[in-house]
């Protein structure tokens, strides 16, 4: 038996450049300037916000560090104490949110 594990150890993925490949793929990210929005975006997304419930399943961008990204997912929390909300495991604050899209917009 122990030499099946060995022979097995053989064929393991090896990566020679650990880290490399992370930072390779951070550096595709074109770094953005957040947005200010106006208050008319302001309102507009907090109609949004407040009209979200758990489970519906929702497109937002937001800004994450140096950039804007989008996800899909369904909301999983809505914490309005902490303004922050949750899409499938992605926690992310009110004030980065950038917009919102529902299925029926």
């Amino acid at each position: 038996m122990a030499n099946n594990l060995d022979r097995a150890k053989q064929f393991m993925p090896f990566s020679p450049l650990k880290g490399y490949y992370e930072m390779a793929q951070y550096q595709e990210y074109i770094k953005e300037d957040r947005h200010e929005l106006s208050e008319s975006e302001e309102q507009i997304l907090s109609e949004k916000l407040s009209c979200l419930k758990k489970g519906v399943v929702i497109k937002l961008t937001y800004y994450n560090e140096d950039h804007y990204e989008t996800i899909v997912g369904c909301v999983t929390m809505i914490d309005c104490i902490l303004r922050k909300i949750k899409i499938i495991k992605q926690e992310i604050f009110f004030d980065d949110i950038l917009s919102i899209e529902n299925n029926d917009d």
